[in-house]
């Protein structure tokens, strides 16, 4: 989540998907990201007013893996950390921490003034109880295990039910000591206990909502800068600042005020008319508003691939999985139907997230661009994937979003997609919640998927494809693919240099040899935000922002 793992983790255009924490969700969100004061002087009332392009689906830290949930989650939770600025993370429930020599146990000392919404105070029982229940098979978390497995002592034994909860590597050693012992050194682990699957619960109120808990606003409790006080499911949610807030004298805002608004017209006439704060643009509204000095265009580490089920025949064969890689106008799609920045994607790893440890070199330069936009190639691998497959014409489901700019998009890549002679797509327009569903449950051909990091390390994106892995859901599985993967987080966990070009060779094999997606664009944020909007934070991994320091300033 992501990202986003936006990831959410998304917000620009409501084209697609981002799932997880991804960091990941619809891209249909919109807040601010001015960042240029520290302190507000305002005598305004300090409301911030967004708008989002679909519904929560849950507020359980231990299920979501949407980029939506994963915002609301970071504005009312914290973790042992949470990210600060420039992507830096800051103390949360934890004051600090230390690290055996060995890199294996982390000893987290916890502020003993962090209280839960209801008056009790946070302890390390919170922090444990939510890290079992989310590698509790029990539950059926998809970021639990896959967040945890391989990283946290024994998860992936307690995630298949070879061992009890209490195996898991974690351990409240008193109140306000949370001790956690790792499978093998994770030089990001601390980043990684911002996400919000390692955010604590408060079992006893856990097990007293039972089935409602996280789905309603008085079925939720929080321990963040904000508390949701208002829910209203398919319209909007509002949040209010938390008076008992650890950190409550950092919070300016009293309240932010979300509505769920599908189409960019709308968004944006509630701007022009001071109904709202922030407008995401869609490629229609761009060049209208290019010269405002309220327009910002912001780059993300978030990508945006097709997905192809190759439990379906005709996506089983390498060489259609190419010419659907191959036949599609990046350049022109990103120029044309987004015209908000994006860039057309070179491959799964995004630009400008991370270099290499010794040259510094971006890791996207490195690997350069690995497919190709040549209709002509893609012909020829198609009808050698039809010769292969004994067929003439196909068709496939392409699942897409329900908004009115993913419907834009996925209308221009199905008339890219029906170029390759024979082909016919079914496009399948459905919310956002309806899609996460189908995408767990792999009913689709091809889906517009995104992915924005959960930490900042390649594996985030690359790990997602290993075989069975919880986010992979295209039926995609390579020993060779597995092994480079594996050995990235073991063998060369400690040698940075080693590691770091085992992942560019995992992603060469990724797109280049076995062509498991058709990346298509690393997406930008076009937006109008009000000037008066100050000190909002993007994030490069799980909540797209942190509102936690943010304030109205005084007109």
């Amino acid at each position: 989540m992501k990202k986003h793992g936006w990831f959410l983790f998304g917000i620009i255009l409501a084209v697609s998907m981002l799932l997880a924490a991804c960091s990941g969700g619809e891209e249909t969100g919109g807040e601010s990201t001015q960042s240029d004061g520290d302190d507000s002087s305002s005598s305004n009332e300090q409301v911030l007013r967004l708008t989002e392009g679909a519904e929560i689906p849950s507020m359980d830290s231990s299920l979501t893996i949407d980029a939506i949930a994963a915002q609301w989650l970071g504005a009312t939770k914290d973790g042992l950390y949470r990210l600060g600025k420039d992507g830096k993370t800051e103390p949360g429930i934890a004051k600090d921490h230390n690290v055996s020599d060995d890199g294996l146990v982390w000893t987290f000392k916890l502020r003993e003034d962090a209280k839960w919404s209801n008056g009790e105070p946070v302890t390390a029982h919170d922090f444990v109880f939510a890290w079992q229940r989310a590698i509790n098979p029990d539950i059926g978390s998809e970021y639990g295990p896959y967040m945890m497995n391989g990283v946290i002592k024994n998860a992936e034994a307690v995630s298949k039910g070879e061992k009890e909860l209490d195996a898991l590597g974690v351990k409240a050693v008193d109140d306000y000591t949370f001790e956690v012992t790792l499978e093998k050194p994770t030089p990001y682990f601390e980043s990684m206990t911002a996400f919000g699957t390692f955010l604590p619960m408060n079992e006893k109120f856990v097990k007293e909502q039972g089935e409602q808990y996280a789905m309603e606003a008085d079925a939720l409790l929080a321990n963040g800068p904000f508390i949701m006080t208002e829910w209203d499911h398919g319209e909007g949610w509002t949040v209010e600042k938390n008076k008992d807030y650890w950190d409550a004298d950092k919070v300016k805002l009293d309240k932010i005020k979300v509505n769920v608004v599908k189409d960019t017209a709308s968004a944006v006439n509630l701007y022009q008319t001071d109904e709202v704060d922030v407008a995401n643009l869609s490629s229609e509204f761009v060049d209208e508003y290019r010269s405002s000095e309220e327009f910002r265009v912001e780059e993300e580490p978030t990508i945006f691939f097709l997905k192809m089920n190759q439990e379906n025949e005709i996506l089983s064969n390498v060489h259609a999985r190419k010419a659907i890689q191959m036949v599609v106008d990046r350049q022109s799609m990103v120029d044309v139907i987004l015209n908000n920045g994006s860039i057309p994607a070179g491959g799964n790893v995004p630009a400008n997230f991370v270099q290499h440890p010794e040259t510094n070199e971006d890791f996207r330069e490195i690997n350069g661009a690995l497919v190709e936009s040549n209709v002509e190639k893609a012909q020829e691998h198609w009808k050698k994937a039809k010769e292969e497959l004994g067929i003439k014409n196909a068709e496939l489901r392409y699942l897409g979003g329900d908004t009115e700019v993913a419907k834009n998009l996925d209308a221009y890549i199905k008339d890219q997609l029906e170029q390759l002679e024979g082909l016919t797509i079914q496009v399948e327009s459905v919310p956002f919640k309806v899609r996460l569903e189908r995408d767990s449950n792999m009913d689709y051909d091809i889906e517009n998927y995104g992915w924005g990091p959960d930490y900042i390390d390649p594996n985030t994106f690359l790990n997602l494809w290993v075989t069975d892995g919880g986010n992979n859901k295209t039926g995609y599985s390579s020993e060779k693919y597995d092994t480079l993967i594996k050995k990235a987080a073991t063998d060369l966990a400690q040698k940075p240099v080693e590691r770091f070009e085992t992942f560019l060779e995992a992603e060469k094999l990724l797109i280049q040899e076995d062509a498991v997606i058709a990346p298509l664009y690393q997406r930008a944020r076009a937006q109008l935000w009000k000037p008066y909007v100050k000190n909002v934070t993007s994030n490069p991994m799980g909540p797209d922002y942190n509102y936690k320091y943010a304030y109205i300033e005084e007109e």
